[in-house]
């Protein structure tokens, strides 16, 4: 998709959450909710990102939205697409937002005129949407540039930047170089992490908002045993190795076939230890297919890469591994499938090298699934180390993983009692009801400053 499309989201009621929420957590949320219905009357918020399918943002926007289109505010989102060429800038922008370099391409005039050239298609046709006085949340460096022409058409336009690194190094000073002066014209900025934010963004309008997740979503709404089976066990899922075991324990790793999440890491982590980890015990890697993601170019040479390295292990290996693709072509079919995976497995890796925020953490947590994580960005802030999850200090650090995992596996009660106080974290702080409540804040102020 190249050009610009909405994305129709069905109305959800908020009153879906009471059942989760204490007594004063409704009476906050319906006092904001009413506030926000008296000040956005006559207004649109708009979101605008670069896909309606597959990873965080995509999932987050569909809670997001139909939520606050219950509550009787005029909400929409839209999507701007672009061609191969466009996604490559904007991945290289994502890698080096990380840390890490991505390809070995420039961020340079020529990268600029490819970003600006797509966008310049696309801009005419957002703006015209928009009203003057309209609030729109421009998400991740793919709309950036939008931000601009939304200002001079007379919106409020706030950044929100999923993504981002404690500690900012010569890759993460030339993405922010690169998007500095496509963010400036917004009037506040979004991350998940205010050591994310670069140097340059006015305190006075940053937001630190950690994403949500929703429990009643296909992603996390409760699965009956006979369910979780006949998901996992689907013919068609494992693209390598054998079907997924029936009478054996499972260690989770779910995530987009993206560098960054280490999935090559985990496998080489399970294929040098394996002996110290429970005979019974065979590791999991599911990522959604390759051809469902169009804002990321690399997936398919990242599971191509697994896949090869997988092939190259010795048999033992092999047959306690397994590569598992979930597809895309139903969103609420692959959103099952990924909950029955959570569900079924015993524990859960999420090995990130890097992490705006994890929510492949989040969503096995709610379920009471034990993590073993890295402790690298959001992910710091989600789990309690020892509490509700183990983290790694090292990311790199296979053994250390193996370790974390042995020791989990050989402790049942141990298990218990982190799930538990792993679901009770997620229900006192990644709710919507605290993500909606910190979004009526931000507009609040946007709007008594017009």
């Amino acid at each position: 998709m190249s050009g610009v499309a909405e994305v129709i989201v069905q109305p959800v009621p908020l009153q879906r959450l009471d059942t989760l929420l204490t007594p004063d957590r409704i009476d906050r949320l319906e006092a904001y909710v009413a506030a926000a219905r008296r000040l956005l009357e006559g207004r649109v918020v708009w979101n605008v990102n670069s896909t309606a399918r597959g990873g965080g943002v995509a999932e987050m926007l569909h809670t997001l939205v139909a939520y606050a289109a219950g509550t009787g505010v005029d909400i929409r989102w839209l999507v701007v697409g672009g061609e191969p060429e466009f996604f490559a800038v904007t991945k290289r922008i994502h890698n080096r937002l990380h840390g890490v370099p991505g390809d070995a391409g420039r961020l340079d005039a020529t990268a600029r005129a490819t970003y600006d050239a797509t966008l310049a298609r696309q801009r005419e046709e957002v703006v015209a949407r928009v009203q003057p006085r309209d609030v729109v949340l421009l998400h991740d460096p793919q709309t950036a540039g939008l931000a601009r022409a939304l200002r001079e058409r007379g919106a409020l336009v706030v950044w929100r930047c999923h993504v981002g690194l404690d500690e900012h190094n010569e890759w993460t000073r030339e993405a922010w170089g690169f998007l500095r002066e496509l963010v400036e014209p917004a009037q506040a900025c979004i991350f998940s992490r205010e050591s994310f934010a670069p140097d340059w963004v006015d305190r006075r309008w940053l937001r630190v908002i950690p994403p949500s997740l929703d429990p009643f979503s296909p992603k996390n709404t409760d699965l009956d045993p006979g369910e979780v089976e006949a998901l996992v066990h689907r013919e068609g899922l494992v693209v390598e190795g054998a079907p997924l075991p029936t009478d054996r324990r499972a260690v989770l790793q779910v995530s987009r076939w993206d560098r960054l999440k280490d999935m090559a890491g985990v496998l080489d982590a399970f294929a040098e230890h394996l002996d110290e980890l429970p005979p019974d015990v065979h590791l999991v890697l599911a990522g959604p297919a390759t051809d469902g993601v169009a804002d990321d170019p690399e997936a398919a040479a990242v599971l191509a890469e697994c896949r090869e390295q997988w092939h190259s292990l010795p048999a033992q290996v092999r047959d306690r591994s397994h590569l598992v693709c979930v597809p895309m072509d139903d969103l609420d079919d692959n959103a099952r499938v990924v909950n029955a995976l959570q569900r079924w497995s015993t524990v859960v890796v999420q090995k990130s090298l890097a992490e705006g925020f994890g929510l492949t953490v989040t969503e096995p947590m709610w379920k009471g699934r034990p993590v073993v994580a890295s402790a690298v960005g959001g992910i710091r802030d989600q789990v309690e180390d020892g509490v509700s999850g183990v983290l790694l200090d090292d990311p790199r650090d296979g053994a250390a993983l193996v370790a974390a995992l042995s020791g989990l596996l050989g402790d049942a009660d141990r298990r218990r009692e982190m799930g538990r106080a792993a679901h009770l974290r997620v229900r006192d702080h990644y709710l919507a009801d605290r993500h909606l409540i910190q979004y009526a804040e931000l507009f609040a102020q946007l709007v008594g400053e017009t």
